[in-house]
């Protein structure tokens, strides 16, 4: 890791006899270079003393929500404002739960839960606990909410047993932060423009044309592009998703609209990553009220939407575009087709009976160097893997390379 600038860490630590690890990756982290303030639960302090790990960072330790040393009593806040990345290590059940939860009742889970900056955690517990239902569904809800989860490892236990529970070594988890600490900068200074979620087109004002869309695949590239270090504007269809707290939202209903919001942000944007399933068809003449339900057959005239990702793409100047494509068959002929005919530099293909909806996915990545296939995981790991391989695409200037479009 660099050292100038150094990079800012938060080092927290809960109670487990794996807290002799973080004293060793506090070492690492400090002989790399890094600004790393460590912060400590009550129960940590009965495994690892304050007063070592100050030794170790050489920077005072924090264990007291109430501390009236810190700048106007706000210690949730001001401890972890200018840190780049908070670090959780060991990260108990019971800390998991906190967060997952949303609860804050001292001083580690209150400035995790209060931070603007990345969160990694690393587990560490017994074998029946890292299995239990309970602990599961927390990690999975951390994911979810885009926690970077390192481990935990399979081993030898504290406890006598072994199985999945103990926490990576110092070493393991300092790659983890070095990784993340590459990509945060991987599209630092560059704006990033998603669209996300389905369209609505009406029929009347209670009615109308969708898809079954979730707007998770959409909502998980805006959260890893913020990872990666980009301003995001996301222009979303109707969802019941919570978006990333540093994007800038701009909900939307109609295919029309999404154009609409689209052409407005894409003069100053650099990347536009079009996920949305946008209605190819909107009804030409909706109802001006209720259309009242009777025994005839009801025709309805549709016409074709705008393409919106073609629109953005045949610009003058376009951004770098990348596209999905949600195909029934014939997946990778059709979204190499698409990607071609629109000449862009990444087109993102799966197949729709198996994605949409769904909480993971497999995704295929088509540019001109060939096919990446990205193996099924959560959308969040996918929508990782995805910004880190354009961020390298965006970097190394492919976007002018395109080959001629196929007759």
């Amino acid at each position: 890791m660099s050292a100038n600038p150094p990079y800012r860490l938060l080092l927290g630590m809960t109670g487990g006899i794996a807290a002799y690890k973080a004293a060793e990756l506090c070492r690492l982290l400090v002989q790399d270079g890094c600004d790393v303030q460590v912060v400590m639960t009550e129960a940590a302090c009965r495994f690892v003393t304050p007063a070592t790990m100050q030794a170790l960072s050489g920077k005072r330790v924090f264990t007291d929500l109430w501390d009236e040393a810190v700048p106007g009593g706000m210690g949730h806040i001001e401890l972890s404002r200018d840190r780049d990345l908070i670090v959780v290590a060991p990260a108990s059940a019971d800390f998991l739960a906190k967060l997952a939860a949303g609860l804050a009742d001292d001083l580690l889970s209150t400035l995790c839960l209060a931070r603007e900056c990345a969160l990694l955690v690393a587990p560490a517990m017994n074998r029946q606990m890292w299995e239990n239902p309970s602990t599961r569904r927390n990690v999975h809800q951390l994911a979810a909410d885009g926690v970077r989860i390192a481990g935990p490892a399979s081993g030898d236990q504290a406890c006598g047993e072994i199985g999945p529970g103990r926490m990576l070594e110092a070493e393991e988890i300092h790659r983890e932060i070095l990784a993340a600490r590459q990509q945060s900068a991987a599209l630092r200074g560059v704006h990033v423009l998603i669209t996300a979620g389905p369209t609505f087109e009406a029929i009347d004002p209670v009615r109308g044309i969708t898809n079954r869309s979730s707007g998770r695949m959409g909502y998980a590239v805006a959260q890893a592009a913020l990872e990666a270090g980009a301003q995001v504007t996301l222009v979303s269809g109707p969802t019941a998703l919570v978006p990333p707290p540093s994007a800038r939202l701009v909900p939307v209903i109609s295919a029309q609209d999404m154009l609409g919001a689209v052409l407005a942000n894409v003069a100053d944007c650099d990347i536009f990553i079009s996920v949305a399933a946008v209605a190819d068809y909107r009804v030409a003449k909706p109802a001006p009220q209720k259309v009242k339900k009777s025994d005839q057959a009801l025709t309805l005239e549709l016409l074709p939407t705008v393409d919106i990702l073609a629109s953005v793409a045949g610009r003058p100047k376009p951004p770098f575009c990348v596209g999905f494509a949600a195909e029934s068959q014939e997946l990778e002929q059709f979204a190499e087709d698409k990607r071609r005919r629109k000449k862009l530099p990444l087109m993102v293909a799966n197949l729709a009976q198996d994605a949409i909806g769904a909480e993971e996915s497999e995704l295929l990545l088509l540019d001109e160097a060939g096919r990446h296939p990205l193996p099924r995981a959560p959308k969040l790991t996918q929508a990782r893997r995805l910004i880190d391989h354009i961020a390298r695409l965006y970097r190394g200037g492919q976007s002018v390379k395109l080959k001629a479009v196929r007759p």
